[in-house]
């Protein structure tokens, strides 16, 4: 069991959510009190081996921060750490002399300096794979291809699963991939809402792709159409909870990729009010690794599905979780 759980990583996107409609507060953490002094963190990784970091997209971290997260979690326990989104949303231009390509690379400087202030995980064993997120609007492009040639080069010999959303990277699959095998590079695999701009992917594609790759990434957004685009707050297109039949091929995938010894991270993004949670935990009992540890009853009072699928801590339901500011994930 201990290489299988070493080989198949699941977990969510982030681990504090403090506020807002979709906040954990309440529903995932019990109060600090019945914790044993244990921060959100501490907790979280008693529960799950892995974890994604979704700060470091909007901010740039340090190793102060990168070393506190390595000491309140266990040897073994991984972080895929999202890149900055300066190096994944660039501004790329066509070249002005036709028939010339230029290679429109970033800051080479800024990239270096994100990597080292990761070292703390390096050092430890605790840093996982990195996620270069390119957002929608980010279309395959001969720049475009240039400028991934150029991030995948400068990150070679780390692990990093890239993440692209639209429908022309299926069209451009064979350059993209030769781009990313070339620097050892995972093309993520993600289930969000399709829109007719929308990356076509399969899961029997992302099997066979995982036959011939050492690795893969895999990421759970939700299903949320209606608000993906049009919504109050941006937590609101997460408000998506996955029904077990639509987690199938998601365990399906996991399963192949046991069975063909490739290593599988597995993130579930849809974490407004403790969805991803929820999803993972289920996706973890459905592959024969449940969660040891126990939740609090307020987990399985707001998933009634979750009965018999984790453990829970006492026999009442806990009270609202007041918590103190925490480190941000």
């Amino acid at each position: 069991m201990a290489e299988r759980m070493h080989r198949i990583q699941v977990g969510t996107s982030g681990w504090n959510y403090p506020r807002g409609r979709g906040k954990w507060t309440g529903i995932v953490y019990p109060p600090p009190k019945t914790r044993g002094g244990a921060d959100e963190l501490t907790w979280y990784a008693e529960r799950f081996r892995t974890v994604e970091v979704n700060v470091s997209f909007y901010r740039d971290l340090d190793q102060g921060l990168t070393t506190r997260w390595a000491t309140r979690t266990p040897p073994g326990f991984e972080f895929a750490v999202k890149l900055h989104q300066q190096f994944t949303h660039p501004r790329l231009h066509a070249p002005s002399t036709p028939g010339v390509r230029v290679v429109p690379a970033g800051d080479a400087g800024a990239l270096a300096a994100a990597i080292d202030a990761l070292a703390p995980l390096r050092q430890t064993g605790r840093l996982g794979p990195l996620l270069a997120q390119f957002p929608a609007s980010f279309t395959a492009t001969p720049e475009a291809l240039d400028y991934l040639s150029w991030l995948t080069g400068e990150l070679r010999g780390l692990p990093v699963a890239v993440e692209l959303r639209h429908r022309s990277w299926s069209d451009a699959r064979r350059e993209a991939l030769a781009i990313l095998d070339a620097a050892g590079a995972a093309w993520v695999y993600i289930d969000e809402p399709k829109f007719q701009s929308s990356i076509w992917q399969a899961p029997d594609l992302m099997v066979e792709d995982l036959s011939a790759r050492p690795w893969a990434y895999v990421r759970l957004h939700g299903r949320n159409a209606a608000q993906w685009w049009d919504h109050e707050a941006p937590e609101d297109r997460y408000n998506y909870l996955y029904a077990n039949e639509e987690l199938e091929p998601f365990v399906d995938i996991a399963s192949a990729a046991e069975a063909l010894g490739r290593k599988l991270y597995l993130y579930a993004n849809n974490h407004y009010a403790g969805n991803a949670v929820a999803n993972a935990a289920q996706i973890r009992a459905r592959l024969g690794d449940p969660i040891q540890a126990p939740f609090p009853r307020t987990l399985v009072d707001h998933f009634p599905q979750l009965e018999g699928v984790i453990q829970v801590a006492g026999a009442g339901p806990s009270p609202p979780l007041l918590l103190e500011e925490t480190d941000p994930d």
